[in-house]
């Protein structure tokens, strides 16, 4: 029986950061791509939670850049890290307040995709989706297909490469799924290192 695929709505999205940080392990990020469909199940995320968030980027006040982030819930955030390395987000909670959930890590097909840069390789996702709709289902969206995580299957962690943000760095709110295929673990093994592994910095750039 096919599976059941609902395209998350902007009312999903318009709920407190971490539970939606938390929710979207298990769903299902999907790319468009010249009339194909390439699609991985999340496992890892990190939640920025508004503008006392020192870890999140509207902290230091709002920006060109930063703008789209006090906008609707559901919005693509993408921004470039070292020139060379783009980083998905979505928008979440109420118009003015700040904040997103930052995909760490999906897995596509028994495969692993490790770390926001390698990610956004994997699914060609650059700056020309900053500011894409993410609740229409046009060209990158995410779906629930019904997956559900037992219990301890959610680890929570403190978020990578903030320790510039103090205290906020240690808010355990990283979450990733505990168990992933034994394919996927070992495509991670081959292929550490570069790209895929870099972190959240304190600086990113156009």
């Amino acid at each position: 029986m096919k599976s059941k695929r609902k395209i998350l709505s902007r009312t999903y999205f318009n709920r407190p950061t971490v539970a939606v940080a938390r929710s979207l392990i298990g769903k299902y990020l999907v790319r468009a791509i010249d009339g194909r469909e390439i699609s991985g199940k999340i496992v890892e995320v990190e939640a920025y939670v508004g503008p006392k968030d020192k870890a999140c980027h509207a902290s230091k006040g709002r920006t060109q850049r930063t703008d789209v982030l006090f906008g609707q819930a559901g919005i693509a955030y993408v921004y470039l890290i070292y020139g060379m390395y783009h980083c998905l987000n979505v928008v979440t909670e109420q118009e003015e307040f700040p904040s997103a959930v930052l995909i760490r890590a999906i897995e596509i097909d028994g495969e692993l995709i490790d770390g926001p840069g390698r990610l956004c390789r994997a699914l060609k996702i650059d700056r020309g989706l900053n500011r894409a709709d993410l609740t229409e289902g046009e060209s990158l969206w995410f779906e629930d297909r019904g997956v559900v995580l037992k219990r301890g299957e959610l680890g929570s962690h403190a978020r990578i490469g903030v320790d510039y943000a103090g205290a906020w760095a240690k808010k355990l709110w990283r979450f990733r799924l505990r168990s992933v295929s034994a394919s996927a673990r070992a495509s991670r093994t081959k292929k550490q290192g570069g790209a895929g592994f870099i972190q959240r910095p304190p600086a990113i750039s156009d």
